[in-house]
């Protein structure tokens, strides 16, 4: 009785800070800033302007926010796909194999890599692909960007949907096939409805992941704090702003960057609020 006491206090110790690291992360977003809102008021977040240059000062969030939405909504759409494929090839068609297995465990080595080995990757073959190709004269731009995150998030949402789909009850699966089910039934039919909440939490996860990538964006999307008119052209991220102009920041620019801070974590709980109230419904 006294361990269970003791492991429910530290149970409780644990909670509670973890909820006032939480509240602590947001009052300092918040207290940052404040001197941007107090400038610029609420038009900070739909102004296209940012003009570092002292005295005349100008600063708004909208390059950053659309670069992020659209080089994440790039990498969920080719993710979603390609991830329904893998995931169903490893957890059901091929299941036990050789090729199956190899598979399993390359994509749970990908989905653990460090991204900054991706933006590697990416500027050194994606890259120049995307310049031989002729879609950008120096392949720096949103759409690399995109693609970079996509090739991210495939392995991560994957391994994720495999084990999702790898916890469906044989018992179910046994009996679709004695009532004379195909396998392409039965996965359709049982196995996808049965998973969907987990899959659907999968991609969410995995397009939270891009939403806040950092590292592997800066060195592919160009860097241009405008917003972006094609897919092709150069832009910025609001992870990617803040990685470039953090270090030399100060005044009303650190605090304008903070202010994006605050907005990309404001717009992450969003969607994340958004993928548990459709978990909720396909559940």
């Amino acid at each position: 009785m006294k361990s269970e006491n003791i492991t429910k206090t530290l149970l409780l110790i644990a909670s509670v800070i973890v909820v006032l690291i939480s509240t602590g992360m947001v009052f300092s977003l918040i207290n940052g800033a404040i001197p941007t809102f107090k400038e610029f008021g609420l038009s900070f977040i739909w102004s296209n302007e940012w003009n570092p240059t002292e005295g005349n000062e100008n600063y708004g969030a909208v390059p950053f926010i659309a670069g992020t939405i659209i080089t994440s909504m790039i990498a969920l759409v080719i993710c979603i796909p390609l991830s329904f494929a893998s995931f169903l090839f490893i957890g059901e068609y091929f299941k036990g194999t050789f090729i199956a297995n190899t598979l399993s465990a390359l994509v749970d080595l990908l989905a653990g890599i460090p991204s900054i080995i991706y933006g590697l990757w990416g500027f050194y073959v994606l890259r120049p692909f995307i310049v031989e190709l002729g879609l950008s004269p120096q392949g720096f731009g949103i759409f690399t960007a995109g693609l970079i995150l996509a090739i991210m998030i495939i392995p991560y949402a994957t391994s994720i949907s495999k084990e999702i789909i790898t916890m469906v009850p044989n018992e179910l699966k046994e009996a679709a096939y004695s009532l004379g089910a195909t396998q392409f039934e039965v996965i359709f039919r049982v196995v996808i409805p049965n998973a969907k909440s987990g899959i659907v939490a999968g991609f969410i996860l995995a397009f939270g992941r891009a939403l806040g990538e950092t590292m592997a964006v800066t060195m592919l999307i160009g860097n241009a704090n405008v917003v972006p008119d094609g897919l092709f052209s150069t832009g910025n991220t609001m992870a990617s702003v803040i990685a470039n102009q953090f270090g030399e920041a100060d005044g009303l620019k650190l605090s304008s960057l903070i202010a994006i801070g605050l907005l990309l974590f404001v717009i992450t709980g969003l969607i994340n609020g958004l993928g548990k109230f459709i978990i909720k419904k396909l559940s």
